[in-house]
Protein backbone atom coordinates (compact mmCIF):
# COMPACT_ATOMS: atom_id res chain seq x y z
CA UNK A 1 0.00 0.00 0.00
CA UNK A 2 1.30 3.43 -0.92
CA UNK A 3 2.31 5.51 2.09
CA UNK A 4 4.95 8.06 3.13
CA UNK A 5 7.63 5.36 3.25
CA UNK A 6 6.98 3.83 -0.17
CA UNK A 7 10.03 5.42 -1.80
CA UNK A 8 12.25 4.02 0.96
CA UNK A 9 10.68 0.59 0.55
CA UNK A 10 11.67 0.64 -3.13
CA UNK A 11 15.29 0.54 -1.91
CA UNK A 12 15.09 -1.57 1.23
CA UNK A 13 12.18 -3.91 0.61
CA UNK A 14 9.10 -4.78 2.66
CA UNK A 15 10.82 -6.97 5.25
CA UNK A 16 13.40 -4.31 6.05
CA UNK A 17 10.68 -1.68 6.45
CA UNK A 18 8.87 -3.95 8.86
CA UNK A 19 12.06 -4.32 10.89
CA UNK A 20 12.41 -0.54 11.01
CA UNK A 21 8.79 -0.19 12.07
CA UNK A 22 9.32 -2.63 14.96
CA UNK A 23 12.63 -1.08 16.03
CA UNK A 24 13.09 1.04 19.13
CA UNK A 25 15.95 3.52 18.94
CA UNK A 26 17.16 5.80 21.74
CA UNK A 27 18.79 9.08 20.72
CA UNK A 28 20.75 10.78 23.47
CA UNK A 29 21.23 14.47 22.64
CA UNK A 30 18.75 16.25 20.35
CA UNK A 31 20.93 19.16 19.25
CA UNK A 32 22.83 19.95 16.08
CA UNK A 33 23.75 16.32 15.37
CA UNK A 34 20.98 14.46 17.18
CA UNK A 35 18.18 16.59 15.76
CA UNK A 36 19.05 15.62 12.21
CA UNK A 37 19.48 12.01 13.27
CA UNK A 38 15.98 11.96 14.74
CA UNK A 39 14.57 13.62 11.64
CA UNK A 40 16.07 11.02 9.32
CA UNK A 41 15.07 8.09 11.53
CA UNK A 42 11.47 9.30 11.64
CA UNK A 43 11.39 9.80 7.87
CA UNK A 44 12.88 6.32 7.42
CA UNK A 45 10.03 4.65 9.27
CA UNK A 46 11.61 3.78 12.62
CA UNK A 47 8.57 2.98 14.73
CA UNK A 48 9.72 3.86 18.25
CA UNK A 49 12.01 6.69 19.26
CA UNK A 50 13.21 7.55 22.75
CA UNK A 51 14.50 11.14 22.94
CA UNK A 52 16.78 12.17 25.80
CA UNK A 53 17.79 15.81 26.30
CA UNK A 54 17.09 18.32 29.07
CA UNK A 55 17.88 21.42 27.01
CA UNK A 56 15.62 24.15 25.67
CA UNK A 57 15.97 25.71 22.23
CA UNK A 58 18.01 28.91 22.26
CA UNK A 59 18.19 31.70 19.67
CA UNK A 60 21.80 30.73 18.93
CA UNK A 61 20.60 27.25 17.91
CA UNK A 62 18.88 28.63 14.81
CA UNK A 63 22.07 28.55 12.75
CA UNK A 64 22.32 24.74 12.82
CA UNK A 65 19.59 22.82 14.66
CA UNK A 66 16.69 21.52 12.62
CA UNK A 67 14.25 21.87 15.52
CA UNK A 68 15.15 25.53 16.11
CA UNK A 69 12.91 28.21 14.65
CA UNK A 70 11.74 31.54 16.01
CA UNK A 71 8.51 29.87 17.10
CA UNK A 72 10.27 27.09 19.05
CA UNK A 73 12.80 29.20 20.99
CA UNK A 74 12.38 28.52 24.70
CA UNK A 75 10.66 25.16 24.21
CA UNK A 76 12.16 21.85 25.26
CA UNK A 77 13.94 20.16 22.37
CA UNK A 78 12.39 16.78 23.09
CA UNK A 79 8.88 18.27 23.05
CA UNK A 80 9.46 19.98 19.70
CA UNK A 81 11.02 16.81 18.29
CA UNK A 82 8.09 14.69 19.44
CA UNK A 83 5.59 16.94 17.68
CA UNK A 84 7.67 16.97 14.51
CA UNK A 85 8.00 13.16 14.48
CA UNK A 86 4.25 12.70 14.91
CA UNK A 87 3.60 15.17 12.09
CA UNK A 88 5.75 12.95 9.89
CA UNK A 89 4.45 9.62 11.18
CA UNK A 90 1.38 9.71 13.44
CA UNK A 91 1.80 5.99 14.12
CA UNK A 92 5.23 6.44 15.70
CA UNK A 93 5.68 5.85 19.41
CA UNK A 94 7.73 8.66 20.94
CA UNK A 95 9.01 8.71 24.50
CA UNK A 96 10.65 11.86 25.83
CA UNK A 97 12.97 12.35 28.78
CA UNK A 98 14.00 15.80 29.96
CA UNK A 99 17.19 14.34 31.39
CA UNK A 100 20.85 15.34 31.24
CA UNK A 101 22.50 11.96 30.76
CA UNK A 102 25.37 11.32 33.18
CA UNK A 103 26.58 8.38 35.26
CA UNK A 104 24.29 9.73 37.98
CA UNK A 105 21.16 9.56 35.79
CA UNK A 106 22.07 6.41 33.85
CA UNK A 107 19.91 4.11 35.98
CA UNK A 108 16.78 5.73 34.48
CA UNK A 109 17.37 3.86 31.23
CA UNK A 110 17.26 0.13 30.50
CA UNK A 111 19.36 -0.40 27.39
CA UNK A 112 18.10 -3.96 26.99
CA UNK A 113 14.84 -2.56 25.60
CA UNK A 114 16.57 -0.68 22.77
CA UNK A 115 17.46 -2.08 19.36
CA UNK A 116 19.98 0.72 18.82
CA UNK A 117 21.46 3.63 20.76
CA UNK A 118 22.69 6.90 19.29
CA UNK A 119 25.23 8.94 21.25
CA UNK A 120 24.96 12.56 20.17
CA UNK A 121 25.86 14.21 23.49
CA UNK A 122 28.81 16.45 24.27
CA UNK A 123 30.20 15.38 27.63
CA UNK A 124 32.90 12.73 27.85
CA UNK A 125 31.56 11.25 31.09
CA UNK A 126 28.12 10.83 29.53
CA UNK A 127 29.50 9.32 26.33
CA UNK A 128 31.60 6.83 28.26
CA UNK A 129 28.61 5.80 30.36
CA UNK A 130 26.47 5.30 27.25
CA UNK A 131 29.06 3.00 25.72
CA UNK A 132 29.47 1.03 28.93
CA UNK A 133 25.72 0.56 29.32
CA UNK A 134 25.38 -0.56 25.70
CA UNK A 135 28.28 -2.96 26.16
CA UNK A 136 26.65 -4.57 29.20
CA UNK A 137 23.40 -5.27 27.37
CA UNK A 138 24.89 -6.04 23.95
CA UNK A 139 22.97 -3.15 22.40
CA UNK A 140 24.35 -1.70 19.15
CA UNK A 141 25.57 1.88 19.59
CA UNK A 142 27.04 4.54 17.33
CA UNK A 143 28.80 7.57 18.76
CA UNK A 144 29.41 10.94 17.12
CA UNK A 145 32.70 12.62 17.85
CA UNK A 146 33.37 16.37 17.73
CA UNK A 147 31.48 18.52 15.19
CA UNK A 148 32.08 21.97 16.65
CA UNK A 149 34.62 24.46 15.26
CA UNK A 150 34.73 22.68 11.88
CA UNK A 151 33.81 23.74 8.35
CA UNK A 152 34.41 20.73 6.08
CA UNK A 153 31.26 18.60 6.06
CA UNK A 154 32.83 16.24 3.52
CA UNK A 155 35.53 15.15 5.99
CA UNK A 156 33.31 12.88 8.07
CA UNK A 157 33.73 9.13 7.93
CA UNK A 158 32.41 6.04 9.67
CA UNK A 159 34.96 3.80 11.32
CA UNK A 160 35.91 1.98 14.48
CA UNK A 161 37.16 4.16 17.31
CA UNK A 162 40.47 2.26 17.25
CA UNK A 163 41.14 3.56 13.73
CA UNK A 164 40.49 7.26 14.39
CA UNK A 165 43.13 9.97 14.25
CA UNK A 166 43.39 13.75 14.63
CA UNK A 167 40.15 14.11 16.64
CA UNK A 168 40.87 15.10 20.28
CA UNK A 169 37.53 13.75 21.52
CA UNK A 170 38.14 10.40 19.83
CA UNK A 171 41.58 10.25 21.42
CA UNK A 172 40.13 10.76 24.89
CA UNK A 173 37.40 8.20 24.24
CA UNK A 174 39.95 5.63 23.04
CA UNK A 175 42.05 6.11 26.15
CA UNK A 176 39.20 6.05 28.65
CA UNK A 177 37.34 3.15 27.05
CA UNK A 178 40.62 1.22 26.88
CA UNK A 179 40.91 1.57 30.65
CA UNK A 180 37.46 -0.02 30.85
CA UNK A 181 38.41 -2.90 28.58
CA UNK A 182 36.34 -1.62 25.63
CA UNK A 183 38.40 -1.53 22.45
CA UNK A 184 35.78 -1.17 19.72
CA UNK A 185 33.08 1.40 19.06
CA UNK A 186 31.39 2.47 15.84
CA UNK A 187 31.88 6.22 15.41
CA UNK A 188 31.31 9.07 13.01
CA UNK A 189 34.24 11.46 13.11
CA UNK A 190 36.25 13.98 11.14
CA UNK A 191 40.00 14.35 10.71
CA UNK A 192 39.58 18.07 10.03
CA UNK A 193 41.58 20.06 12.61
CA UNK A 194 39.27 22.13 14.78
CA UNK A 195 39.40 25.88 14.24
CA UNK A 196 39.86 28.36 17.07
CA UNK A 197 36.73 30.52 17.42
CA UNK A 198 37.17 34.25 16.91
CA UNK A 199 37.16 36.14 20.18
CA UNK A 200 34.48 38.80 19.87
CA UNK A 201 32.98 40.03 23.11
CA UNK A 202 30.14 41.76 21.25
CA UNK A 203 28.65 38.38 20.27
CA UNK A 204 29.94 36.25 23.12
CA UNK A 205 27.43 34.16 25.03
CA UNK A 206 29.59 34.68 28.08
CA UNK A 207 28.83 38.40 28.12
CA UNK A 208 25.37 38.37 26.53
CA UNK A 209 23.69 35.17 27.70
CA UNK A 210 20.34 34.67 25.97
CA UNK A 211 19.56 31.16 27.19
CA UNK A 212 15.80 30.74 27.74
CA UNK A 213 14.56 31.13 31.33
CA UNK A 214 14.82 27.85 33.20
CA UNK A 215 17.82 26.58 31.23
CA UNK A 216 19.71 24.26 33.57
CA UNK A 217 23.13 24.44 31.90
CA UNK A 218 23.99 27.78 30.36
CA UNK A 219 26.70 28.49 27.77
CA UNK A 220 28.42 30.72 30.32
CA UNK A 221 29.41 27.57 32.22
CA UNK A 222 31.44 26.19 29.31
CA UNK A 223 35.18 26.54 29.08
CA UNK A 224 34.74 27.55 25.45
CA UNK A 225 31.65 28.34 23.39
CA UNK A 226 32.31 26.56 20.07
CA UNK A 227 31.69 28.04 16.66
CA UNK A 228 29.20 26.18 14.47
CA UNK A 229 27.37 26.27 11.16
CA UNK A 230 24.37 24.81 9.36
CA UNK A 231 26.06 21.99 7.47
CA UNK A 232 28.72 20.20 9.55
CA UNK A 233 26.52 18.88 12.41
CA UNK A 234 23.71 18.22 9.93
CA UNK A 235 25.91 15.97 7.81
CA UNK A 236 27.23 14.16 10.88
CA UNK A 237 23.69 13.56 12.12
CA UNK A 238 22.49 12.25 8.76
CA UNK A 239 25.47 9.90 8.51
CA UNK A 240 24.66 8.56 11.97
CA UNK A 241 21.04 7.98 10.97
CA UNK A 242 22.09 6.26 7.77
CA UNK A 243 24.23 3.79 9.69
CA UNK A 244 21.41 3.03 12.13
CA UNK A 245 18.91 2.46 9.32
CA UNK A 246 21.28 0.22 7.37
CA UNK A 247 22.11 -1.87 10.43
CA UNK A 248 18.48 -2.25 11.52
CA UNK A 249 17.25 -2.98 8.03
CA UNK A 250 19.87 -5.72 7.61
CA UNK A 251 19.30 -7.30 11.03
CA UNK A 252 17.82 -10.78 11.14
Amino acid sequence: MLDQFSRTQLLLGREAMERLYRARVAVFGIGGVGGYTVEALARSGVGQLDLIDDDRICLTNLNRQILATRSTVGKYKVDVAEQRILDINPKAVVRTYKTFYTPQTADQFDFAQYDYVVDAIDTVTGKLELVEQAQRTGTPIISCMGAGNKLDASAFEVTDLSKTSMCPLARVMRRELGKRGIKHLKVVYSKEPAMTPIEDDSISCRNHCICPPGTARKCTERRQVPGSNAFVPAVAGLIVAGEVVKDLAAAR
